[in-house]
């Protein structure tokens, strides 16, 4: 999920009202700034924007704008959500009321559903009591054969143990599903989280063992009891985080891709029984997996046996109350929060219940809620024009590298069929999920969920060994979000992106290609970024580059990574390697639909609107997109574990390396905003 990951960065519920402006405009004013496709009361133009873009876009926005006691951050994202979630929450409990609905009807599954997750007096009866048969499996574990039978028991219900298994795309023969083995078992958010040494990282880890003290405490252990345990639960992860590659590693897909026979896993882990481990997953068949981190693997087999039994099964219960805290009772919800949400991002409050449950339901239904969702609220209308959009900026990067003076006729070639080969997706799904076979009651939240997770599970597993099916989508319907797969040679734009800021059939043509139109042409770089490239137009892991052309891209993605290494916020510089691709498709995104906008134009100058040209009202649009406030803790953590920069810096970092910025706003040399040599690879 690549361009918008860091919007949903928390929790994807998101609340309450738009921004209110200090002097409500009167109809004419609105009328304006609807051509406009922006407000200028959410402008600072106290402040250059050859200074400071962001403030000069934002800054009257972001001045008056507080962030909502139950999010670590709000901006343009979360007003959206907010939109869409309200008319979601309406959908389910319309839902719910309808008690008449035809039973296996996606109205009554996710009217169930959502009545289950909202009846709060029996949640509050049942407290833990629905992870018993969790907890009764764990305590009849007496060695490491039964040990690795409970974990085989744990998966698809949604508990994540040690490592993590499933059906994937083989990257070097992307017609098929194999089987995929991952690292995982971790409880804070990054592998560096448990090995950083400065006094907040240090923090975090104290804060860490409490919470989780705590939460054991809950579960009924005594005091010194839950201390320990939560010691153990620190040694087994730090452990585990040992021997697990990093976010900067696990970027290169050359790296993760480990295509290994049986017999090979054996020799890798002889510890793990594979034979048996696959045999209970139902996929005792299967004959080669690809092993995404060897060295987590290699060192888990050793853990596993010097880890006395006692204390794996003090880890297996932290993972079962700790992933199924949110679905319990209120001790165990507000436990939760006050490490995930107060000590890790910031949050003051916990979302209301009806937002959190009706992002569950999403997470969980989402084909079935997206169904009627998108009846409802999105316009075919809208789909053809974004199409168009999408045509025109893939114009526009066919022009660009037809001319490209550093790339050869060799890569150029290659390059250009890749470009003719990608699929774009856009709204929702040709085929729907079918999930008549889900189970769904109004007795048990935990039993419903753990239902959905069963049938994606089975369903995955089931795949693995067959051809792909290319019709499935990675998000749901009323995503706020955009991604590329590098496997599919696709990318998708669901329904919920499909709106203002992002885009407007009502506004300007400038501002329209600066928002949606920089977010096509950030997915579309994204198959060229500097792990997209790696892979072909069939969506092979194949090196199609000449020798001097990956170097010669190698020097600028660089540039790229050092510049924005130089971005700092509190005592941390944002990691320039961990979020290149992503500045990569920013940078390649908005110079394609600059282009583009420029070639809609036809040669003619755009309009002047309200004293803005054209070309300002197109930065502007950009710019107005990452419209942000958020928590010191929040920018920590992100800065820590996301692969995008903070907002600001897309903001900034972007357009000080585009001279187009520079000449639309008459920039001096010397402007902050303004680099004498910039980079650029597309």
């Amino acid at each position: 999920m690549r361009i918008l990951t860091a919007a949903l960065a928390g929790t994807l519920a998101l609340s309450a009202a738009l921004p209110i402006l200090a002097t409500p405009p009167g109809d004419t004013a609105k009328a304006k700034n609807a051509k406009l496709g922006f407000d200028p009361s959410n402008m600072d133009q106290t402040c250059k924007p050859c200074d400071d873009f962001n403030k000069y876009v934002n800054g009257g926005w972001m001045a008056r704008t507080p962030i909502p006691d139950a999010y670590p951050r709000w901006g343009s994202f979360n007003e959206l959500q907010e939109r869409n979630q309200k008319h979601l929450m309406e959908i389910l409990e319309a839902a719910a009321k309808d008690t008449k609905a035809k039973p296996g009807s996606l109205e009554r599954k996710i009217g169930d559903f959502y009545a289950a997750a909202m009846d709060e007096a029996k949640i509050e009866a049942q407290g833990a009591a629905p992870l018993k048969p969790d907890f009764d499996r764990i305590a009849a574990i007496s060695d490491v054969a039964s040990l690795q039978s409970a974990i085989v028991g744990f998966q698809g219900t949604g508990v994540r143990t040690m490592f993590n298994f499933g059906g994937g795309q083989d990257a070097k023969d992307s017609t098929r599903i194999i089987g995929q083995l991952s690292q995982g078992g971790l409880g804070l958010p990054e592998r560096d989280f448990y090995f950083r040494d400065d006094p907040k990282s240090k923090t975090v880890r104290e804060e860490y063992v409490k919470h989780v003290a705590k939460m054991f405490e809950l579960l009924g252990d005594d005091a010194a009891t839950a201390a320990a345990n939560a010691k153990t639960v620190m040694a087994v992860e730090t452990k585990l985080a040992e021997g697990s590659l990093s976010r900067v590693e696990q970027r290169d897909p050359k790296a993760t891709y480990n295509k290994k026979t049986r017999a090979e896993l054996k020799t890798l882990a002889p510890e793990i029984d594979w034979d048996a481990y696959f045999a209970g997953l139902g996929v005792g068949s299967i004959q080669e997996v690809n092993v995404r981190q060897p060295k987590f693997f290699a060192a888990l087999g050793k853990q596993l046996t010097a880890t006395p039994i006692a204390d794996w099964k003090t880890y297996l219960r932290w993972r079962v109350i700790s992933g199924a805290a949110p679905l319990l009772s209120k001790q165990f919800v507000d436990q939760n929060f006050e490490f995930s949400g107060k000590i890790l991002t910031g949050t003051k409050e916990n979302l209301p219940r009806e937002k959190r449950m009706t992002s569950l339901s999403d997470n969980m239904l989402g084909e079935a809620l997206g169904q009627i969702y998108v009846k409802q609220h999105f316009s075919p209308a809208a789909k053809k024009k974004v199409l168009g959009l999408v045509g025109n900026i893939r114009a526009a990067l066919r022009d660009d590298l037809a001319g490209l003076e550093w790339m050869s006729d060799e890569t150029r070639k290659q390059a250009l069929a890749k470009l003719d080969k990608i699929v774009v997706k856009i709204g929702y799904p040709d085929v729907w999920i079918d999930y008549s076979s889900v189970k769904i009651s109004r007795d048990s939240l935990v039993d419903n969920v753990r239902a959905c997770s069963k049938f994606f599970s089975k369903r995955n597993l089931e795949e693995i060994g067959k051809p792909v099916d290319r019709t499935r989508w990675g998000m749901t319907p009323p995503t706020v979000n955009a991604y590329y797969s590098p496997v599919m040679n696709e990318i998708v734009f669901p329904a919920g992106i499909l709106q203002s800021p992002f885009y407007d059939p009502n506004a300007d043509d400038a501002v329209n290609y600066g928002g949606i139109g920089a977010v096509i042409g950030h997915e579309i770089s994204h198959g060229f970024d500097d792990s997209g490239r790696k892979y072909d137009k069939d969506g092979n892991l194949n090196d199609w580059w000449t020798e001097a052309d990956g170097k010669n891209f190698d020097g600028r993605a660089a540039c790229i990574a050092d510049f924005y290494s130089s971005f700092k916020v509190d005592d941390l510089n944002v990691n320039g390697k961990l979020t290149l691709g992503e500045n990569i498709a920013d940078l390649g995104g908005l110079t394609l639909a600059y282009l583009a906008y420029q070639k809609s134009l036809g040669g003619k100058p755009g309009p002047v609107i309200d004293g803005y040209t054209a070309e300002q009202r197109f930065f502007i649009g950009w710019a107005q997109v990452w419209r942000t406030n958020a928590r010191p803790q929040f920018l920590r953590q992100q800065i820590l574990t996301d692969p995008h920069s903070p907002a600001q810096f897309r903001v900034n970092g972007t357009i000080s390396n585009m001279p187009t910025f520079a000449k639309a706003f008459n920039c001096p040399k010397g402007a902050p905003m303004i680099r004498e040599a910039g980079c650029r690879i597309w």
